[in-house]
């Protein structure tokens, strides 16, 4: 224990920076303070500055002469003019505010909000208000707080898409409709321009005919240059993997030609290995080798999955995670999950589960139903609402319903799906974290395995409807301020000139009290310039 805590202690002291001198640190907590207070107190010094300029140019500007004008001005005005005032105000608050309405369902922002945040704010010198150190707890707790959000709001490739030529082409086929939207074809060929390229490229004629190849929107001219890339170089892994995902029309013909690709592809590897350290385009070229060698022996677990042989699949995902472990990001256990829930393995599963379902890893919608479907195996095939609700829950029944309460309010999309209040279609090759397309990419591959196992759909049916049967629009957006603000602004306007417009007189009446105040401002200032010049003048009379 002693060891531990000294271990612990050693840790920390070499991963803090090096405590600076007592004069430099009282230095610098001195300039902070300093920088801070000016900071708090600029806004104030700045109208101290202009009411003192205001002071000196009253002379010259002849302030209580123009102020009294005005008074005069105002006071001579009829009713006509405020009801066109305030006609004219209503109108422009009304389509300020039809604007912010427009603006905030197409964006899901307020654009007076966005223009002040991003470009007055910094014209007035807005800054933190709080001044924290890169190591404090807080600034580590608020990094950590936009990762998770950054990774649950990104757009992640879909782990088990499926195949274009063999299954969405397939679709095509039968119905006449495309089962991919523009946008989602669009991020496939920037992901594959980013696996699938380096710099290097333009050194082999191959590479580059099959750099031109993922930038092509047609698909016939995709395949025609993958055809074109292997006429001069026949051991191109990459233009085996583009006619295996578009050409192939099953999956048998996709298998074979991975095969072809892995051969390649295991050939081009091992001379970038050798070749790494030469240069840093050539550790390019590897990390490009790497991910090409990654993906194709993915697609082919796939493909034996597909094909029934789910224990050949399972043995390439453990191979492939064991021998490159750090390629996280492509979220390999969750296909390896899959293959397990299959084969019925639910101690594999949990297995899995205990490494992948961590804190500081993204979380998905596999990853968390799945913890709650293994939950809720232990008790779905005795549970009863009606006996539960006479004798209680029981402990595992307690965690099997937290597990669905966890998975919910991650996803709350998930469970029409999986009950089929809603229809299923073929899951896109992109999908929103905490969205309705994860939903869809879920429950299309494992609806099954909640079917096979008795009770579990009762009991998520059961737990869903009892808690979480309003979160069809989560998450729920507020109005922002400024669309309050300018309708009750064009309201309030368009009832003031309503008002004046029916009842000039009382209105007229309450308009000029309410500039009376004008003459007490000039009357004070008045009396504050002859005040003002009284003293200068018994000064003149002390100095003499």
């Amino acid at each position: 224990m002693a060891d531990g805590d000294g271990l612990g202690e050693a840790a920390t002291a070499a991963a803090s920076p090096p405590a600076p001198a007592p004069g430099q640190s009282l230095s610098l907590g001195w300039r902070e303070r300093l920088r801070a207070g000016l900071a708090g107190t600029g806004a104030s010094l700045w109208f101290v500055a202009g009411l003192g300029l205001l002071y000196v140019l009253r002379v010259p500007l002849r302030l209580c002469e123009n102020l009294a004008a005005v008074t005069v001005f105002l006071n001579s005005l009829t009713p006509k003019f405020y009801v066109a005032l305030t006609g004219t105000s209503s109108l422009i608050s009304g389509l300020i505010f039809m604007f912010e309405w427009w603006y905030f369902h197409k964006h899901g922002t307020s654009f007076i909000e966005q223009v002040s945040v991003s470009h007055l704010r910094p014209l007035m010198g807005g800054t933190e208000s709080s001044i924290s150190e890169p190591g404090s707890p807080s600034s580590n707790r608020e990094s950590e707080t936009s990762r998770q959000n950054l990774s649950e709001c990104k757009v992640w490739r879909n782990p088990l898409n499926l195949f274009r030529g063999a299954e969405y082409r397939r679709y095509t086929w039968v119905t006449g409709k495309e089962p991919l939207t523009y946008y989602d074809m669009n991020l496939s060929a920037q992901d594959h321009q980013t696996f699938f390229t380096c710099d290097t490229d333009f050194l082999r004629p191959s590479d580059t005919v099959m750099q031109k190849a993922w930038r092509e929107r047609n698909p016939p001219a995709r395949i025609k240059a993958a055809y074109q890339a292997l006429e001069l170089n026949n051991d191109c892994a990459t233009a085996y993997v583009l006619l295996a995902e578009e050409e192939a029309t099953t999956i048998v013909d996709a298998e074979r030609l991975f095969k072809q690709a892995l051969k390649a592809g295991e050939t081009i590897y091992r001379r970038s290995q050798q070749c790494q350290h030469q240069s840093p385009q050539h550790e390019a070229q590897l990390r490009r080798d790497t991910n090409v060698l990654v993906y194709i022996k993915r697609r082919l677990a796939m493909c034996a999955r597909k094909l029934g042989r789910i224990r050949e699949a399972v043995k390439i995902m453990r191979d492939l995670m064991k021998e490159f472990p750090p390629l996280t990001m492509l979220n390999i256990h969750e296909n390896l999950l899959e293959s397990l829930l299959e084969l019925q393995a639910y101690a594999d599963v949990q297995a899995v589960l205990a490494k992948y379902d961590d804190i500081s890893l993204p979380k998905s919608a596999a990853i968390c139903y799945t913890a709650a479907l293994l939950k809720t195996r232990t008790v779905s095939d005795k549970f009863c609402p009606e006996t539960a609700s006479r004798r209680g829950l029981s402990m595992a029944e307690i965690n099997a319903v937290e597990a669905i309460h966890r998975a919910v309010e991650f996803n709350p999309h998930v469970p029409k799906y999986l009950l089929e209040m809603k229809s299923l279609i073929l899951p896109p090759e992109h999908i929103l974290k905490r969205g309705d397309s994860e939903a869809i990419a879920y429950a299309f591959f494992h609806l099954q395995h909640w079917k096979r196992i008795e009770g579990a759909l009762n009991l998520l049916q059961c737990t869903w409807e009892g808690t979480f049967h309003h979160v069809s629009v989560y998450p729920k957006k507020e109005l922002p301020f400024f669309i309050h603000f300018t309708a009750g602004l064009c309201s309030s306007t368009a009832m003031i000139a309503l008002l004046t417009h029916q009842f000039p007189e009382i209105m007229g009446v309450f308009a000029k009290a309410g500039l009376g105040l004008w003459p007490l401002q000039a009357c004070v200032l008045s009396v504050f310039e002859e005040s003002t010049q009284g003293l200068k003048e018994a000064l003149d009379l002390s100095s003499v």
